[in-house]
């Protein structure tokens, strides 16, 4: 509380520099997890080719004789 009773002001309403940088990281830490999700995803897909591509690969070397 202030010495005049009312309540602390946040320091974000108070400071457009400390909203925009609030604002900012919360931006940049959404982008940054859907980053990784994506990222996980890819490393899905290439594993899932290789193996197709492995087994293909095997495959036609058993056909091929």
């Amino acid at each position: 509380m202030n010495p005049d009773g009312r309540p602390p002001e946040d320091p974000l309403d108070t400071d457009p520099l400390a909203r925009l940088q609030h604002e900012y990281d919360q931006r940049r830490l959404a982008e940054e997890k859907r980053n990784e999700r994506y990222l996980w995803w890819y490393l899905g897909y290439f594993l899932f080719g290789i193996h197709l591509v492995a087994f293909v690969m095997i495959l036609a070397i058993k056909h091929a004789g």
